[in-house]
């Protein structure tokens, strides 16, 4: 695997984790009031929001380059 294929799948993966998170802390907070919580979704939702624009960056970047 080639460190272009590893970093477009690494932002992949990155960007799912940071959504599965945000979703779990919004659900955490309706059920706990909790600002800890409400703080934790934020700051992943906002990780997905950074990562999707530098996803499409990054493919930009390195189009020409081969995956192997």
């Amino acid at each position: 695997m080639s460190l272009k294929s590893f970093h477009i799948f690494f932002i992949c993966v990155s960007a799912m984790m940071s959504l599965g998170l945000g979703l779990w802390a919004v659900q955490a907070y309706s059920t706990s009031n909790d600002s800890e919580h409400l703080i934790l979704a934020l700051v992943a939702l906002a990780a997905l929001v950074a990562l999707v624009p530098y996803g499409v960056w990054f493919l930009r970047k390195l189009k020409g380059w081969s995956y192997l």
